[in-house]
């Protein structure tokens, strides 16, 4: 499960700013994903934007935390 928060103080919106091309959380994904230990990815976020880029980068995103 891969935490994502939508409302960080120090960086805003620094899970889906573009490092070199991709979306931050992008990099945690594709390293779940080639490490080959996880059936599934899950990222667990309060923020829509978050969660629509977690689906294109193929986690999955079951449920909605509150803030």
């Amino acid at each position: 499960m891969i935490p994502a928060r939508g409302g960080s103080k120090r960086i805003p919106r620094k899970n889906i700013k573009l490092f070199h091309g991709n979306p931050m959380i992008a990099y945690s994904i594709e390293a779940a994903k080639q490490s080959g230990c996880f059936d599934k990815i899950i990222v667990s976020t309060d923020d829509q934007e978050i969660a629509d880029v977690a689906l294109a980068y193929g986690a999955e995103v079951p449920f909605f935390t509150s803030r």
